[in-house]
């Protein structure tokens, strides 16, 4: 059962989100209007079920994660499927086996990959060569889902995307990249307060800088935190160094 059937959602069928560029703004919108629809109850059980009914994950974890694990295993269970997870131990991606290896074995045993590691070429690699959809469940440069649901919440709260402003707090990290892009994309204003030489990455930016002159969208990055923070609607605060980069001392303003 599809709970849509508009040329958008037809033309999304058995795409890979490996990043926000990927999307354009009717396809985050669609992905948006399912997600609030399943989310309120307005989907039987029964027919929820029937979704992605004999349908199997692959989740692959170069890098564990609670809340992506639980997330994605019962959002398969949901729909009607069934989650394998695959620990960092029971692969060694790239290392043990190439990631194209892993790619095309899992591709051929399962309908779709989510993939939650280091370096975001790994999951555009497992995109090529498995030859099903795969999901980016965070990579060192984006974080997709993250910034899909972030903005599920505040459609839920402000009753709109487009003219709203989002100001983020913290490093230029992954999960800054894709809020900025998916600001852009909707027509949300969107500023960053980041301690000076952890900006965004400067292709990342460009690019929303493209996207922001198509739809009105504006972005600020500045290291003054009450800056970006000022007028906002909504305010995002992450720690001041990303995972894996604990040792980095914090920012102080």
């Amino acid at each position: 059962m599809a709970l849509s059937h508009n040329a958008v959602a037809q033309s999304m069928a058995g795409k890979s989100v490996l990043d926000i560029a990927c999307l354009s703004k009717a396809e985050i919108l669609e992905i948006l209007d399912v997600a609030g629809k399943l989310k309120s109850g307005a989907v039987s059980v029964q027919a929820q079920r029937g979704i992605l009914h004999g349908k199997t994950l692959a989740m692959i974890f170069e890098k564990p994660s609670l809340r992506t694990r639980v997330s994605f295993e019962t959002g398969i269970f949901q729909l009607g499927g069934h989650g394998i997870y695959l620990a960092p131990s029971d692969i060694s991606l790239g290392k043990r086996e190439s990631v194209a290896d892993v790619a095309r074995t899992t591709g051929r045993m399962c309908d779709m990959i989510m993939a939650r590691v280091f370096e975001h070429e790994k999951v555009a690699d497992l995109a090529e060569y498995s030859g099903v959809p795969v999901i980016n469940g965070l990579s060192d440069l984006e974080h997709p889902c993250q910034a899909l649901a972030d903005f599920l919440t505040v459609l839920e709260h402000k009753g709109r995307l487009e003219g709203i402003k989002l100001a983020f707090i913290g490093d230029g990290n992954n999960v800054a990249h894709s809020l900025m892009l998916l600001a852009a994309k909707v027509g949300a204003h969107f500023a960053i307060g980041c301690p000076e030489g952890y900006e965004p990455d400067s292709d990342v930016t460009a690019r929303t800088r493209q996207y922001a002159s198509e739809t009105g969208s504006r972005i600020e990055i500045t290291s003054d935190p009450a800056a970006a923070a000022r007028d906002a609607d909504v305010v995002y605060t992450d720690v001041w160094a990303s995972m894996g980069q604990e040792a980095i001392t914090p920012w102080r303003c």
